[in-house]
């Protein structure tokens, strides 16, 4: 069963590379001639040894301009020159046409696939045929036109005009395929107005990975989104914080530097922070500060809005630690508690065996109370009653005599 496909492969789009030549060549490898029935018996297209290139130009010839970029306001129209340059020893007969620019999940540029209908500043350009027939080894400067709508929106567009080559090809399940090598070069066009540098970050995706290790602390991995919302092309620095309840033992760490968005745009990214302390719950906020790309001027900086998440770190380590120590405690006190058991029975053992020893105690005195058990004699804090002071005696006088003598006469007198 043969079923056709268009797929884009092999292309290189001008614009980040120093020199034209750097990037505007495409090199198919060749391909084994085809079998008795007409296809193709290997997954390579019969372009063999077929090399090409597309580069800003002029009439002239290329002039150096790494992309075409312009800044035009709307209803605006310019003619330029595309280079197309036919490096190999056999002529070339390409498709060129120009298409809309899209930023792709991983961050790369990329063009439209070739059957899909630009809406942008893809299908503002004018190219006046639809396919180039080139010498070998020769180049040939085609025109176009690039007309600005009078409705185009402030800010930037992106696409490219390509030179493609189809061919077919056989894919891994025997299926025959179309197989489309595209060679680019970029179109960076600004329509004057008001621009809007905005990066936003969306669908925060936070995990906590703890560690065997109780004080090396675990890995906080987060993944996230970020969509170019504005009109301007950006490239940003993603930043990650987390921090504990109540913005405890708080830090950030900086992510790896965001390729170019288009506006549009987005792409997938992962920050990675280490050594966290688990603290049970954890407050995540992703951060993308939006920074201008090639020589443009960011006035004022754009303002970077944070996407925030909660994720769960139990610090299993530390509990499993604390646990250990709490039995190791109760342990070492059940022990102390069960010595000093011991060491009590053993004393009670020992005055049983005593008492035994030492008899009934005399004068029907309760034989179980041992001598050495008798209450102390508690001595009072005062003097003893045989240090009492003796209180003085008046001893009487001579008056004392003579009144008793006087009494003792009176009553033998009364007697």
């Amino acid at each position: 069963m043969r079923l056709l496909a268009s797929i884009a492969a092999g292309i290189a789009l001008l614009g980040a590379a120093p020199t034209p030549s750097a990037s505007a060549l495409a090199a198919p490898a060749p391909s084994t001639p085809p079998a008795a029935d007409g296809t193709s018996p290997s997954a390579e297209p019969p372009t063999a040894a077929a090399t090409w290139g597309v580069a800003p130009s002029s009439a002239r010839g290329p002039n150096g301009r790494p992309a075409f970029s312009y800044k035009l306001d709307p209803g605006a129209t310019l003619t330029d020159y595309v280079g197309v340059t036919n490096h190999s020893n056999r002529p070339l007969t390409l498709s060129l046409y120009a298409s809309d620019a899209v930023t792709t999940t991983q961050g790369g540029f990329d063009l439209l696939a070739a059957d899909r209908k630009p809406t942008d500043v893809g299908s503002w350009v004018r190219l006046p045929n639809k396919t180039v027939t080139i010498p070998s080894t020769s180049r040939l400067d085609v025109p176009f036109t690039l007309t600005v709508p009078g409705n185009a929106t402030p800010g930037d567009h992106a696409g490219g005009i390509v030179a493609s080559l189809a061919g077919t090809a056989v894919d891994a399940q025997g299926n025959q395929v179309a197989v489309d090598h595209r060679v680019g070069a970029r179109i960076y066009l600004r329509v004057t107005g008001e621009l809007q540098p905005t990066l936003t970050v969306e669908d925060l995706r936070v995990r906590h990975t703890g560690s065997v290790n109780p004080l090396a602390g675990g890995t906080v991995t987060a993944t996230f989104t970020v969509r170019n919302t504005g009109n301007v092309r950006l490239s940003g620095q993603p930043v990650l914080g987390v921090a504990g309840p109540f913005g405890l033992a708080r830090k950030s760490v900086d992510g790896a530097a965001l390729p170019e968005i288009l506006p549009g745009g987005e792409l997938t990214t992962t920050v990675r922070m280490a050594g966290v302390a688990p603290l049970f719950r954890l407050s995540a906020d992703a951060t993308v500060t939006p920074a201008a790309v090639g020589d443009q001027v960011l006035d004022p900086p754009p303002r970077a809005d944070p996407a925030q998440a909660v994720v769960w770190a139990v610090p299993w380590p530390h509990l499993v630690l604390l646990a250990l120590l709490a039995l190791a405690g109760w342990a070492l006190v059940a022990a102390r508690r069960r010595r000093a058991a011991q060491l009590a029975r053993a004393l009670a053992a020992a005055r049983e065996e005593g008492r035994a020893q030492a008899g009934p105690a005399p004068d029907g005195q309760d034989a179980t109370v041992a001598a050495d058990e008798r209450p102390p004699v508690t001595r009072g804090t005062g003097p003893a009653p045989d240090d009492r002071p003796t209180p003085d005696i008046e001893r009487p006088g001579p008056e004392h005599d003579d009144r008793l003598s006087t009494i003792d006469r009176t009553g033998k007198d009364e007697k």
